[in-house]
């Protein structure tokens, strides 16, 4: 199939207008909060309905804050000495340039938790357990929003996938890593109303001339937005062009988030010991993101890195290790168990 989905949830003018990226983290904060609120009424933890929503705010934050400086600090610091004259004027806060981090956006929650628990003296390992069982079904929506985007597109798969998916978002990498290619999408273009000679005449002068660079990669997105705008002629244009891939977002929305949560909320269904959950999801997520790595593509402008791996995946193996470290030291804890969802048996959260 040829990704023909739409980023907007309903577009009001030209760029403005609701996201799918945008609700999706609107709906995982919303079922963070509905879980967690669940969660501590279920296991008696005295945390008051003012004090959850309080808590999915500085979680919320935390996601934010982490997640955006994540990317720019694993990803792309490139971005910390970018500044223009347009907004938002620095390339940190310019979230349409390489969007967010996921190992970052942990980072902050971590933070994010400490500062909570610390304000209200509860304790900081049951307050990991709660977004580290909550935390997933906003990886779920997220990898859901990424795929309807067309972003982290997945890696080139045989055709005869059943679940293979063609981006046209692959075009605008054509002019820096496949020039040859350009050529080809003439036929294309001319279904969106620009004349073959014209592009023909662009693809020849944009590796020396700015402004023929600036118009070519203009006409790249206003094909992109056709297509997802109903253009079925430019589809099938564009199709045969376009190198089939695994839908590595929907993976990563089953594995990450979907396996995750079920595997998390079951084991909680039983008295565990504070932070149990919390290095269960650290592991889970690292082994889990590691396996979805191989179908990912790398950052166009990372690559691969040492042993043919990834940044993501570096990352996530130093993240096993972080959580097979506190697995070991929380579970020898002396602390007392937290009850199971499935118990009512109330515990104190005095800060530890």
């Amino acid at each position: 199939m040829v990704h023909d989905f739409d980023p907007f949830a309903l577009r009001i003018s030209g760029d403005f207008g609701i996201r799918w990226y945008g609700l999706s983290y609107m709906m995982g904060f919303i079922c963070a909060y509905l879980l967690i609120r669940w969660l501590a009424t279920k296991q008696r933890a005295g945390m008051t309905a003012q004090m959850v929503g309080d808590f999915v705010t500085y979680a919320a934050i935390g996601t934010l804050v982490g997640g955006r400086l994540g990317y720019v600090f694993f990803y792309s610091p490139d971005l910390l000495t970018k500044f223009k004259s347009t907004f938002p004027f620095w390339g940190v806060l310019a979230v349409n340039e390489g969007g967010m981090a996921s190992h970052g956006g942990m980072i902050g929650i971590v933070v994010a938790v400490l500062l909570f628990a610390r304000k209200y003296s509860v304790n900081s390992l049951y307050l990991l357990d709660l977004v580290s069982v909550s935390g997933p079904i906003g990886v779920f929506f997220g990898r859901i929003a990424n795929f309807i985007n067309g972003e982290l597109v997945g890696r080139p798969c045989d055709p005869s996938f059943p679940l293979a998916v063609k981006f046209p978002q692959d075009i605008t990498m054509w002019p820096g890593q496949e020039p040859e290619r350009l050529n080809a999408l003439a036929d294309v273009v001319d279904k969106v109303g620009v004349s073959r000679e014209t592009w023909l005449e662009l693809v020849g002068k944009f590796r020396f001339d700015g402004a023929a660079r600036d118009q070519m990669y203009s006409i790249m997105t206003q094909t992109i937005d056709a297509i997802q705008n109903g253009n079925t002629a430019a589809k099938e244009a564009i199709a045969p062009l376009l190198t089939p891939r695994y839908p590595s977002q929907l993976f990563g929305a089953v594995g990450e988030g979907l396996f995750i949560f079920l595997v998390l909320f079951f084991l909680w269904r039983k008295p565990r010991k504070p932070g149990f959950i919390a290095a269960t999801f650290v592991v889970l997520y690292a082994i889990v993101r590691i396996l979805d790595e191989h179908f990912r593509m790398p950052d166009a402008h990372i690559g691969f890195q040492w042993l043919g791996l990834t940044r993501g995946q570096w990352l996530s193996i130093a993240m096993l290790t972080v959580g097979l470290i506190l697995m070991f030291a929380w579970s020898r804890a002396s602390s007392l168990k937290i009850p199971g969802w499935s118990r009512g048996h109330s515990i104190k959260l005095n800060r530890k």
